[in-house]
């Protein structure tokens, strides 16, 4: 199945070779190009400053050391008066650069951030409905803030390097190629470990994201009002808390004992380049001592060799940071590059109807999520006619709500077809078709947004016009609510930000009806147990303001309440199996079957 096969994480490679993951630096340097391109040019533009001028203080530096050997003091204060100038312009660009760095690093960090949220707003129910999904966008959240700034750094700081290593190459070949080798080999096994460390430690963090969401989880319910008052009744914030340090523990214990190794390993190695240094130091002043250089070469070639080691090596570990970053960027870059198109079977349009009919047939539809080997609905067949009610009730599990995602296109048959107004789902654009949909599931939303909002989103093309939420309000019979909120519709709700009002289950239900109601241009409504929380009397207020406004419209309703689902012009009884039942009120209860049965027992509960 797609939604399944495109979340699985794509691991990268580790033969791929240097040139894979320079173009993934060339994709982290574009995104921050796209992402801002005046400050990345001026960032372009100051390290270019910050990687040359090194050159040039060098050489000036030689220039003071050989006028003051031959006592020119004119000269001597020239160069001094040229290097100062130098290195203000170097300072400047240098804190420039890391201004800019930070400016880029927020703008980018958002820059990504939306193109991540853009991604998973294409991503269907079911990749939603599944763990490695998560995990993965867990990953690519994980990097968004951090890893494309740091590998446009890398990158750019990497061709800062080469360009300085050029220059500081062509004087030191002049002093001696074999110490220039020499000086240049040691620096490489401290690299060859990072590289080996930066693997070992992408590999822990990917194999612990699980345990990060489960933090992440644990932190939720030790901390948010949702949770707040089971948690308190039932004593659970220290067995919660026991888990959550547990957690951390194991975390954090692989993380320290791995750093450790890292630091032991490559602080060693990196003693060597020290020692090579150190070697051409003295072959230097050896040299210096018996006229072979002046202090000026000398102090010209201590630099340069102290420079083109560091330089080198930051061209090796920026390799390694490379190769580093490219490991997280393929989580961010792999999750972007998802193939996210929610209909696995997408058919093409059709222009000519199977059936010349208006309303909604399902032929022998099947369901089974992804993985499993039951089934979660099967064998419905069921014929909806345009404006006709039609009345779901089942035990729990039956597959009521699944019937929904069905009908919806959240979700689509794994056997058979479903087709509206005689077209396949399939064909239809998912735009089109929730267009035309008006739907309240049992789990709503409760939006901590303005009261306003909180309907207004019913429907987004017209979230300004104020006629239009006042009318939603009123047909949900959410008028009072408003009314008794301090800043009516303009009240924040929820607790979760400042002066928020917490309103009860059954006005939130409200507030999700009038939300449904917002869509009023819907031909089909759709209600999953939308009065689930209100008491008697006020359900049937719902309904029969729901009845009228359904009128020539199609109404689909799933509630385990009879005297609600008597109203409907058709009932079916669903199980897993199929429709075990269908028809009116009148005609189920003369049947004496299922239903009655059904009804029997919860009407003996009222008189009871």
């Amino acid at each position: 199945m797609l939604a399944q096969k495109t979340v699985q994480m794509q691991q990268p490679d580790p033969g791929q070779g240097l040139i894979v993951r320079l173009q993934r630096g060339q994709q982290a340097v574009r995104l921050a190009w796209e992402s801002s391109p005046g400050t990345a040019g001026l960032w372009m533009v100051l390290l270019a400053f910050c990687s040359t001028l090194p050159l040039f203080v060098a050489w000036v530096g030689k220039s003071i050391v050989d006028a003051v050997a031959l006592h020119s003091v004119g000269a001597a204060l020239s160069w001094v008066a040229i290097e100062l100038s130098l290195l203000v312009v170097l300072g400047a660009a240098q804190r420039g650069s890391a201004v800019t760095r930070q400016l880029m690093g927020t703008r980018l960090g958002l820059f990504v951030s939306m193109k991540i949220l853009r991604k998973a707003l294409t991503a269907s129910l079911l990749q939603f409905q599944d763990p490695s999904f998560y995990d993965q966008l867990l990953r690519a959240r994980r990097e968004a803030s951090s890893r494309p700034l740091a590998m446009t750094a890398e990158v750019l700081g990497l061709v800062s390097a080469l360009v300085q290593l050029v220059g500081l190459s062509i004087l030191l070949v002049r002093f001696s190629y074999v110490a220039l080798l020499m000086l240049f080999l040691m620096v490489f096994p401290s690299t060859l470990a990072e590289l080996r460390f930066s693997r070992v430690t992408y590999d822990l963090r990917n194999r612990h994201v699980t345990d990060t969401r489960k933090l992440s989880y644990l932190e939720y319910v030790l901390a948010s009002d949702e949770h707040a008052k089971e948690v308190m009744l039932l004593g659970l914030g220290q067995t919660l808390l026991s888990r959550y340090e547990a957690l951390v523990q194991k975390l954090w214990s692989e993380e320290k004992r791995l750093s450790l190794r890292r630091t032991l390993v490559v602080t060693l190695l990196a003693q060597l380049g020290t020692l090579s240094f150190y070697g051409c130091y003295l072959y230097i002043v050896y040299r210096a001592a018996f006229g072979q250089l002046t202090l000026g070469d000398m102090t010209l070639y201590v630099l340069a060799f102290r420079q083109g080691q560091q330089t080198f090596q930051t061209i090796l570990l920026g390799l390694g940071a490379i190769y580093e970053h490219d490991l997280y960027m393929s989580n961010l870059l792999s999750f972007l590059s998802l193939p996210t198109e929610p209909l696995r079977n997408f058919l093409p349009p059709r222009q000519t109807p199977v059936h010349s009919e208006r309303g909604i047939r399902f032929e022998d539809v099947g369901f089974r999520y992804p993985d499993q080997t039951a089934f979660a609905l099967r064998h419905i067949s069921l014929w909806i006619p345009a404006g006709k009610s039609l009345a779901l009730v089942g035990h729990n599990g039956a597959g009521k709500t699944t019937f929904i995602k069905l009908l919806t296109g959240l979700y689509e048959p794994t056997e058979g077809r479903i087709l509206l107004d005689g077209q396949d789902l399939r064909t239809l654009d998912p735009v089109d078709l929730r267009r035309r949909l008006a739907v309240t599931f049992q789990d709503f939303n409760q939006y901590q947004l303005s009261a306003r909002d909180n309907i207004a989103y019913g429907d987004p093309a017209y979230a300004a016009e104020d006629a239009r939420v006042m009318k939603a309000v009123t047909a949900a019979g959410a008028e009072t609510i408003i009314a008794g909120l301090p800043s009516g519709l303009l009240t924040q709700l929820g607790r979760q930000f400042e002066s928020g009002v917490e309103l009860s289950g059954g006005q939130w239900q409200r507030i999700a009806l009038a939300r449904t109601l917002m869509r009023c241009d819907a031909d089909i409504i759709v209600l999953d147990e939308p009065t689930a929380a209100l008491d008697v009397d006020a359900e049937a207020e719902v309904f029969q303001r729901v009845r009228e406004l359904a009128l020539g419209r199609t109404l689909i309703l799933i509630s385990h309440r009879f005297p609600t689902v008597r109203m409907a012009d058709r009932i079916v009884v669903l199980e897993r199996s199929g429709i075990q039942e269908a028809g009116s009120h009148g005609e189920l209860m003369s049947r004496d079957g299922v239903y009655a049965a059904m009804f029997r027992k919860q009407a003996q509960g009222y008189l009871d």
